[in-house]
């Protein structure tokens, strides 16, 4: 191995050695790795310099290592960018993976103070709200509420969203000029961890999100992912201009 990548520390070698065989498929997620101790024989190097390979390799989120019992590749992990509306149907699809959406709630209400506050509108104005599940091979990966500004979006509740989403239906029809991201790392609620299949004690990324159109308010979100399910991120270009794509 070291004559064949002699331009690599040895650590990085171990590593190469590792991420090949995960990215071709020959190690699948859960596949247990080679013990430290096998590894330091057939690299012939310390245990000192397999251990920091399989400790960046954790650190990137392609292995998981369990006290005493051994090393496993992760489950992928899904990214989802931050800097615009993602259409998690496409980005399943795009996996080669199935796409599911079940609609658990459509409806109209009155804005609680919270909500009003957010779409800017009194408390008890009618408003719209929708709740639902997004599952990626039958498995949940984001609960999504959401509450829609009637003025803007006045057919929302006649749509079909087993068919299209509503983000996707959102994205389509009505021109956004404005978006903003936060995401916290919260605990889900009772309710919410028996949605998404998870235990309450495991945590979530929570994503919310606000849009405007000519400043005026459209929709709040919250979009609710199992953090062992999903990630987030974004790619900037050195200008600081966000890269699409």
């Amino acid at each position: 191995m070291k004559r064949d990548l002699p331009s690599l520390a040895l650590y990085a070698q171990v590593k190469d050695h590792i991420s090949r065989r995960i990215q071709d498929g020959t190690w699948p997620a859960g596949h247990r790795l080679p013990s430290e101790s096998e590894l330091v024989a057939q690299f012939g190097i310390s245990r000192m310099t397999v251990n920091r390979a399989l400790r960046e390799l954790m650190e990137q989120g392609r292995i998981v290592r369990v006290a005493g019992v051994g090393s496993f590749v992760a489950e992928n992990k899904p990214q989802s960018t931050l800097l615009q509306i993602a259409n998690i149907a496409s980005e399943i699809r795009q996996r080669g993976h199935d796409y599911r959406c079940e609609m658990l709630a459509v409806e109209r209400l009155a804005a609680s103070p919270d909500v009003a506050a957010w779409l800017d509108m009194r408390a008890g104005t009618s408003v719209f709200h929708s709740v639902c599940l997004h599952l990626e091979n039958d498995t949940p990966v984001q609960l999504e509420e959401r509450y829609v500004n009637p003025l803007v979006v006045p057919d929302y509740l006649e749509q079909d969203f087993a068919a299209v989403p509503p983000s996707e239906y959102l994205v389509r029809n009505v021109p956004f000029d404005q978006i903003e991201h936060v995401v916290d790392a919260v605990l889900p609620t009772a309710e919410q961890a028996g949605r998404l299949a998870m235990e309450p004690t495991d945590p979530c990324l929570l994503l919310t999100r606000r849009t405007w159109t000519r400043n005026t308010p459209v929709t709040w979100v919250r979009c609710l992912h199992p953090a062992s399910r999903y990630s987030l991120g974004s790619r900037f270009k050195a200008d600081g201009n966000p890269s699409f794509g």
